[in-house]
């Protein structure tokens, strides 16, 4: 890929991770911003509740040292300085966002690990939402020899569920059966249990919560958000890697 020349900014790992196997691979990685830089790499998503670019500062300053033709790279490009810009949203992949569901799905497993006093053979597990992650933690859980029950609001997903195996609950009736599971895991980014259903689980259950905006309600809830990035940064950066080699090479045969 002749002619590319990739900035990465410092202080994010998993875009270190990144920026090295874009290097291992042949692509020029520039070690400050510049008039020849091609691409600038962030990380996915990019941007923090206060506009900055995550781990890395505000955007004005790096925008401002490259080439007004630059292409940016990363995740939720829907930042102001970015209007204009030509962009590349691996969170608009479907790829990426599936490879990142497994391994989102893997990293909460870990942390419901390090949180329960018991195996997971054989442990009563739920799983809400029936999206990408729900599906990657159902398939996972199984796999590990849990007792997998996904709660669904659709009556085809609730189908599918039972077709590959798992038990299925329509989320609305959920109250009905917390206190049988270990761990409940949400994926849903919409209220789906409160406090007040919360006393119908176990004392001892642990309860996380995946999605983006929290769904569960309570003070016990560990609330996991960008799990990848944050708990496995090579493996995020490996996955940003190989997406944006392919995003790059599909360009280059359009041309």
């Amino acid at each position: 890929m002749n002619g590319i020349t990739i900035f990465a900014p410092e202080g994010n790992a998993a875009v270190r991770f990144a920026a090295g196997d874009l290097s291992d691979r042949g692509i020029n990685i520039a070690d400050t911003p510049a008039e020849d830089v091609t691409h600038l790499l962030l990380p996915v998503p990019s941007f923090d509740r206060d506009g900055n670019i995550r781990g890395c500062g505000a955007p004005e300053p790096v925008l401002k040292a490259l080439p007004k033709d630059v292409t940016v790279i990363g995740g939720g490009l829907g930042h102001p300085a970015l209007k204009g810009r030509r962009q590349i949203d691996l969170l608009e992949d479907a790829q990426y966002l599936a490879e990142n569901a497994a391994i989102t799905a893997d990293c909460a497993i870990r942390i419901a690990g390090s949180n329960l006093s018991t195996v997971f053979r054989g442990c009563p597990i739920l799983v809400i939402g029936w999206g990408r992650i729900g599906k990657c933690l159902a398939r996972q859980l199984a796999q590990m020899g849990t007792e997998v029950t996904v709660a669904a609001r659709g009556e085809s997903d609730r189908a599918m569920v039972q077709a590959l195996g798992f038990r299925a609950e329509h989320t609305q009736a959920l109250r009905f059966g917390l206190l049988r599971y270990r761990v409940i895991f949400n994926t849903v980014p919409a209220p789906v249990l409160s406090r007040e259903q919360l006393r119908f689980c176990r004392s001892d259950c642990v309860l996380i919560d995946l999605a983006s905006q929290p769904g569960i309600a309570g003070d016990t809830v560990i609330w996991a958000r960008g799990l990848p990035g944050k708990d496995v940064p090579e493996a995020s950066g490996h996955l940003i890697a190989r997406c944006v080699l392919r995003r790059l090479a599909a360009r280059e045969a359009a041309i």
